[in-house]
């Protein structure tokens, strides 16, 4: 059985993301900030993480990169719903986590389906190559 971390500081964005894996045959081990997640993958293994980029205390950006250094063998799937008024000149903070060593990204709020087919395509891809895919 697959195992997940989800990492996100808005519960129901956990619960729902949990629910949907679950069902679809997935362990899921929900963490409600960075501090927390990291205490997880100490305790735990993993097949592929969540990251929500904003979050309290210790940030997306910040957790991302920490997870990749300490863990570079498990993709990682960085979410985000933060949205700019003027998005002419706003920062494309998702391509952004793709440098610090996300595997993919899904914009928030986001399907099932592409949840599933996120998290399926970090589990079944070369462990090596899935950190420099979209």
């Amino acid at each position: 059985m697959p195992r997940v971390l989800v990492v996100d500081d808005d519960p129901m964005v956990c619960v729902a993301i949990e629910v949907c894996l679950t069902r679809k045959g997935f362990e899921v081990t929900v963490a409600d900030g960075g501090e927390a997640g990291m205490r997880a993958l100490e305790s735990s293994d993993f097949d592929v993480m969540l990251i929500d980029v904003f979050m309290p205390h210790m940030r997306g950006f910040e957790a991302i990169r920490i997870f990749h250094e300490r863990r570079p063998d498990i993709p990682i799937i960085s979410m985000s719903g933060y949205a700019f008024a003027n998005t002419e000149r706003a920062p494309d903070f998702l391509r952004m986590t793709i440098e610090l060593g996300a595997a993919c990204c899904l914009r928030k709020p986001f399907t099932p389906d592409a949840l599933l087919t996120s998290v399926n395509q970090c589990i079944t891809k070369p462990k090596a190559s899935a950190r420099h895919s979209k």
